[in-house]
C-alpha cells in the first residue's frame, strides 16, 4: 500500500517552536498517550514516575553531540558555513556547506588559522584540512553546537547550547543532532528511577545527516535513510533480550533508541556494531520496543512516521492536535510525549 508524504504534513504556529528549553530539565511537560484505551493525560516529565514499574527496562541513547557546525571563510572574506558529516580519516571529513557560489566544485577557505579545501562530492562536500590539523581539535576550538535550522542563534546567545544541547547522561561523541527525548532526564530523575527497580540500559546511536533531511518523495517508501553508526556491548544485548523474554516491558527514549533495538534484535540478527538505515513507517511490526518516550516531530520528517507507525497514524495527529491546542512546545528544545 503506497503511503503518500502528504498525510504526514501538518501546521504548526511559529510560536510553538521552542527557542530554548526550560530552565529545569524536569519542568518540561509531558502528554501521556495510552494505546490501549487511546486516552490522553497531560503531565509534567517529573511525573513520568507514576507511568513506570519494577522490572522495566528503560534504554538510553549515550551518544554526545559533537561541536560540528564551523564558521569558515573565503580568501575574499565571505562567510561559508560548514556542517561536519562523516569522518573520512583524522584530516578529511564530508560536510555540508553553505555560501559557496553555485555551480562551483572546489573552494579554498579558512576556519581561524586553518587552511582547508572544500571539493564537491556527489551527495556532499569533501573538507580536507591542511597540515595534518586533527578535525576533532578543530571543533573542540572553533566548533559550534549543529542546532536545527529552526532554532535561531545571533553570534552572543548561543552559550547555553554548549549544555543544553546534550542529553545529561551523553558519553560517546560522535552525533550531529541530539537525541533530544533524553533532554528531559536530570541526574535526580534518573536515580529516582533506579531506586524504583526500573534498570536504565545505554546503548549507542550516533545521530546523523539523515534527521536533517525531511522526506520529499511522494511516496513514503520510496526514502532511503542515511546509515547510522550504532553499538551495543554484548552485557546491554543480553541483558534486554532476557527481560523482553520475562516479559518486562521495553521503553525506548527517543527515536534513536527504538531504530537501534529493532535492528539489532531483527529477525536476521545484526552484529553488537555497525551501521543502519531501518526507516520505520506505518505497517512496520515492532519486536522489541513496548513503549517510548519521544518529542513532537517536524512534518514530514522521518521520525514522526515512526511515532505514527507505534501509534498509529490518526491516534497521533489527534495527540498533535490537542498538544498545539493547549500550547506545548515543539521540536528539539520544546516538550515530551510517553507512548503506553
Amino acid at each position: 500500500m503506497e503511503l503518500n508524504i502528504e498525510d504526514f504534513n501538518y501546521d504548526l504556529p511559529k510560536a510553538l517552536i521552542a527557542q530554548y528549553p526550560e530552565k529545569d530539565r524536569e519542568a518540561s511537560r509531558l502528554l501521556v498517550f495510552d494505546r490501549e484505551d487511546e486516552t490522553i493525560a497531560h503531565r509534567s516529565f517529573r511525573d513520568i514516575t507514576q507511568y513506570l514499574n519494577k522490572g522495566d527496562v528503560l534504554v538510553l541513547n549515550d551518544s554526545k553531540v559533537l561541536p560540528a557546525r564551523l564558521r569558515a571563510r573565503k580568501a575574499t572574506g565571505g562567510a561559508v558555513d560548514i556542517l561536519l558529516v562523516e569522518r573520512i580519516n583524522d584530516t578529511r571529513w564530508l560536510c555540508l556547506a553553505k555560501g559557496i557560489k553555485a555551480g562551483s566544485r572546489e573552494q579554498k577557505v579558512s576556519v581561524g588559522p586553518i587552511e582547508a579545501q572544500l571539493t564537491k562530492s556527489e551527495d556532499y562536500w569533501v573538507v580536507d584540512f591542511h597540515n595534518d590539523n586533527d578535525v576533532f581539535d578543530i571543533m573542540r576550538h572553533y566548533g559550534k553546537m549543529p542546532l536545527p535550522p529552526y532554532i535561531k542563534r545571533s553570534d552572543g546567545n548561543g552559550t547555553i547550547d554548549d549544555e543544553r544541547y546534550q542529553t545529561v547522561y551523553a558519553e560517546m561523541s560522535g552525533s550531529i543532532a541530539a537525541p533530544t527525548a533524553g533532554f528531559h532526564f536530570s541526574e535526580g530523575l534518573l536515580e529516582a528511577i533506579k531506586r524504583m527497580g526500573v534498570q536504565v540500559v545505554k546503548i549507542t546511536l550516533h545521530i546523523g545527516v539523515g534527521t536533517f533531511f525531511l522526506i520529499k518523495k511522494r511516496n513514503v517508501q520510496d526514502h532511503h535513510m542515511h546509515g547510522e553508526y550504532y553499538h551495543i556491548t554484548p552485557d546491554a544485548k543480553m541483558f534486554i533480550r532476557k527481560a523482553k523474554d520475562e516479559g518486562h516491558r521495553i521503553i525506548a527514549c527517543g527515536t534513536s533508541v527504538v531504530r537501534t533495538l529493532e535492528t539489532i534484535y531483527s529477525e536476521n540478527g545484526k552484529p553488537l556494531a555497525g551501521k543502519t538505515d531501518l526507516f520505520v513507517y506505518p505497517g512496520y511490526r515492532f519486536k522489541m520496543v513496548d513503549a517510548m518516550i519521544t518529542n513532537f516531530h517536524l512534518p514530514r520528517s522521518t521520525p514522526l512516521l515512526l511515532v505514527s507507525a507505534f501509534a498509529g497514524l490518526d491516534r497521533i495527529r489527534k495527540c498533535y492536535k490537542e498538544a498545539m491546542e493547549r500550547s506545548y512546545r515543539f521540536y528539539s528544545y520544546g516538550d515530551a510525549m510517553l507512548i503506553l
